[in-house]
């Protein structure tokens, strides 16, 4: 993904200090004097939206076109404004034009290059709109070009998950409830696990992509306007489905950027938990994966030490994220509607959890997919600590026993190997055993082993390598189908 902080950045010799009638703040006209320096550095947001710059110039170009057509300006100057705007934005790319930071704002700039390169015609661009419906438009042109970007990163990590996986389905790794021993699973199982709330992570950002399909350009400040706008066909051209139904809703509306920044969080909580996991089982006390070296660094003291610093950065960056969200959610509490300058703030936030988010995805896939997985530390976690007990207390209702009856003997056969000093129910003499319950036969120790109790979890999501095949080709199905629906 392109640095979108620096993706409509030159380095040309266009950039200037703006100045002249043609750069005036679009407000201007009522004040006899300018506003104080430092209240214009105060104000000017044109630092955070000028990676919207290319969607604002979309959305002008589908303005004009409908102001020329609906014969509210001058075929001529809507002609012009629309050539004007596309050689603005090809200069930006190219980077013969530079963003100017003494505008307020990427709207004020782009008009008033324009103005400055075809004339009066430029000035014919706001009609029938106001800063409040355009930000509004920006922001869901921008979401709607970016986040299916995000949304191939998180394909990527479920990818690379799902090929370590592939190669692990059949080696052991204890499954944990309370950080204790809890049942015998496989390495493929909790990384497919990892892989599932990615999915669902997809899937919420495809949802709130759904919500932000109508244009709410043509709502004007607050109360649309006077003027036979077509609400309809700027809504087509930019390929929404429809326009916003309220024009004040259009306008106060920041639902969307709370609910992406709501979707980041979750994301970023995922990759939290997931680095949790890698920092432990990074410890010499676990030695279940070793990180890549270009993944780890050192100590400036202690010589031996290699940490799992990237993962601990991701996992501490959680914090940007949820601050992020609550940022959203308090700016807006307590708003009266309509627009209110308040929800100027309203992108720094959004954009900072994307940027985080984005950049923690890219190196947990780069992390992970260099790591070196310890077979034999994996293998190892299964012994010991009971994880079959719940085998045991299944084994006797196979036999007729009331699972609740099982489970007091399982617990008392615990209960025995822990008084002999053992880790092991089948460490247990076949007699110990059966004094427990006469129930309990020869047999329940190949019944009872770590791999026997994790091949026999064939329900349906379980760790068995049936079932865990099933989970891999569900995954790759997924990829795939996402994977073409975005080369669309």
């Amino acid at each position: 993904m392109p640095d979108r902080k620096k993706e409509t950045q030159g380095s040309g010799a266009s950039h200037g200090t703006m100045t002249g009638d043609n750069h005036k703040a679009l407000w201007s006209g009522r004040f006899a004097e300018g506003p104080d320096a430092a209240a214009v550095e105060f104000e000017t947001s044109i630092r955070v939206d000028e990676r919207m710059a290319l969607d604002d110039i979309a959305g002008s170009v589908a303005h004009a076109t409908m102001l020329g057509r609906q014969g509210i300006i001058g075929a001529d100057d809507a002609a012009a404004i629309v050539k004007g705007l596309k050689g603005i934005e090809a200069d930006l790319i190219s980077g013969a034009l530079a963003v100017d930071y003494s505008a307020e704002d990427i709207h004020s700039f782009i008009e008033a290059t324009l103005t400055d390169r075809i004339g009066e015609a430029g000035k014919k661009l706001h009609t029938g709109r106001s800063r409040n419906d355009q930000i509004a438009l920006d922001e869901r042109l921008y979401l709607r070009r970016v986040i299916p970007l995000l949304q191939n990163e998180i394909i990527t990590l479920i990818e690379a998950l799902r090929a370590i996986a592939e190669q692990h389905t059949k080696t052991l790794l204890t499954g944990y409830t309370h950080m204790q021993h809890a049942q015998p699973g496989t390495l493929a199982q909790h990384l497919n696990a990892w892989a599932f709330m990615l999915v669902r992570d997809w899937e919420r950002l495809e949802d709130s992509l759904g919500r932000i399909d109508k244009s709410p350009l043509g709502s004007g400040a607050l109360e649309g306007s006077t003027l036979p706008l077509d609400r309809e066909a700027v809504a087509a051209a930019l390929g929404f489905s429809g326009v916003t139904e309220n024009s004040m809703d259009s306008v106060s509306d920041r639902d969307y950027c709370i609910e992406f920044t709501s979707d980041f969080a979750l994301l970023q909580s995922h990759l939290s938990r997931m680095c949790e996991e890698i920092v432990l089982w990074a410890t010499t006390e676990f030695a279940f994966v070793e990180l890549s070296e270009k993944w780890s660094t050192g100590s400036s003291i202690m010589p031996q030490k290699k940490n799992p610093d990237f993962a601990e950065l991701i996992r501490g960056r959680t914090g940007k994220v949820y601050g992020d969200l609550m940022n959203l959610l308090t700016m807006v509490k307590g708003l009266p509607l309509a627009y209110d300058r308040d929800l100027q703030e309203d992108k720094e936030p959004l954009f900072d959890a994307l940027d985080t988010v984005e950049a923690n995805l890219k190196v947990f896939t780069a992390m992970i997919a260099s790591a070196r997985w310890n077979t034999a530390n994996l293998e190892k976690s299964v012994e010991g600590g009971f994880a079959n007990a719940t085998d045991v207390a299944e084994y006797l209702v196979r036999k007729g026993m009331p699972f609740r009856t099982a489970h007091s003997v399982a617990a008392a056969t615990v209960r025995k190997a822990l008084d002999k000093g053992l880790s092991r129910i089948e460490d247990l003499p076949l007699d110990e055993l059966k004094s427990c319950s006469p129930l309990l036969k020869g047999d329940v120790l190949e019944k009872i082993s770590p791999r026997a109790c994790m091949e026999g979890r064939k329900t349906a999501g379980g760790p068995s390598p049936e079932r865990v095949r099933e989970q891999l080709e569900t995954l790759a199905a997924f990829c795939t189908q996402k994977r073409k629906d975005t080369a669309r």
